[in-house]
């Protein structure tokens, strides 16, 4: 198990996904760590290709991502906006079928859309449903990142897997949200950080987004968990998901599946962190 080194944070904000200027901006994410680049998503191809390729990732990111790819399909439609956002919907939900979000945020962007009486007002609605839905994932997060950390008492050693931080949500993240807030409250003690293979997305991008928080921490691999829990390094575990059914269960990444078990042999609390838009009713 290596400590991570403690490269110097940029201090500087970084927004995973953006509407600037009338334009879609995604951080693409398949650089990290190596480089910090964002891209124009300037048609609804652009961003069915970003989320594809996991240039974006995390549910509630792509959520995002995809209401404004709405947007931009109303934007560039010279007529018959309704019908290209129908049609810029369809494409979208077809990208990424696990990520509740996705389908959740396509048919609140295209719902709004419908009920205008007139192709501008059609243009208006779906950005404007766009930076809600931005908004209340922001907001969402903060609220979770204050509620989760109130829950580890002080001294907490807390292992979490794949990519949870703003990444994941375009705000403020989910489980890491929650790490990020426990450690700066002072809740937190140690951080382990899985690396997350095949894609590696917690070596490459969470313990990216720890260190531009000044979070210390380890990467370790998946399969030093069981000993570290063996040996009480664990006193807690925090995924997020990519969907919560109807009775509670969760699909997550592959590797969550293994730390609930563990974490329920060893007696350590198991922490699933999700906004409202990843619980889906109909499963």
């Amino acid at each position: 198990m290596a400590r991570a080194p403690q490269a110097a944070s940029t201090r500087e904000p970084y927004e995973p996904v953006a509407w600037r200027d009338g334009r879609l901006w995604l951080l693409d994410q398949t650089l990290l760590p190596e480089e910090t680049r964002y891209i124009p998503l300037d048609t609804v191809e652009d961003a069915a290709e970003a989320i594809t390729t996991m240039r974006v990732r995390g549910a509630p990111a792509i959520g995002v991502t995809a209401a404004y790819a709405l947007a931009v399909a109303a934007a560039s439609a010279p007529s018959g906006v309704v019908a290209a956002v129908e049609e810029a919907a369809r494409r979208l939900g077809a990208t990424r079928p696990t990520a509740v979000n996705l389908r959740w945020a396509l048919d609140r962007v295209a719902g709004r859309v419908a009920e205008a009486t007139s192709d501008d007002a059609a243009r208006e609605a779906a950005l404007a449903e766009a930076k809600a839905i931005h908004d209340e994932q922001r907001d969402a997060d903060a609220r979770m990142a204050g509620l989760g950390a109130a829950l580890f008492p002080s001294g907490t050693r807390v292992l979490t897997l794949c990519n949870t931080g703003p990444l994941a949500t375009a705000g403020g993240g989910t489980a890491l949200g929650v790490i990020v807030e426990g450690w700066r409250t002072g809740r937190i003690a140690e951080v382990l950080a899985c690396e997350t293979r095949p894609r590696l997305q917690g070596a490459r991008l969470t313990a990216w987004e720890l260190q531009q928080h000044d979070v210390p921490f380890r990467l370790i691999v998946e399969g030093a968990a069981a000993s570290l829990m063996a040996s009480g390094r664990v006193t807690a575990v925090v995924t997020g998901a990519d969907r919560v059914a109807a009775n509670g269960d969760t699909a997550n990444k592959i590797g969550t599946y293994m730390l609930a078990v563990l974490a329920r042999h060893h007696g350590i609390p198991f922490y699933i962190v999700a906004p409202v838009s990843t619980l889906d009713p109909h499963t």
